[in-house]
């Protein structure tokens, strides 16, 4: 799609990002009781990182793209 350049004064295309895969299904679930355990706190921590790396991939492929500063 094609926005104004102000500089220029003129219509150009912007680079697109590179495709990233969408985030995959949460894995945890809803503490049984008052105190999570273990294994609760463990798949949320999981789900949180697998969020956090699809974040930064998505970030790096903006900044490949120049949509965003590095």
């Amino acid at each position: 799609m094609a926005y104004l350049d102000p500089a220029a004064g003129a219509a150009r295309e912007g680079k697109r990002t590179a495709a990233v895969a969408d985030a995959g299904a949460a894995t945890s679930v809803v503490a049984a009781g008052a105190t999570p355990t273990k294994a609760e706190y463990d798949a949320l921590r999981a789900d949180y990182l697998a969020l956090r790396t699809k974040v930064n991939a998505l970030m790096a492929a903006m900044r490949s793209s120049g949509q965003m500063a590095s």
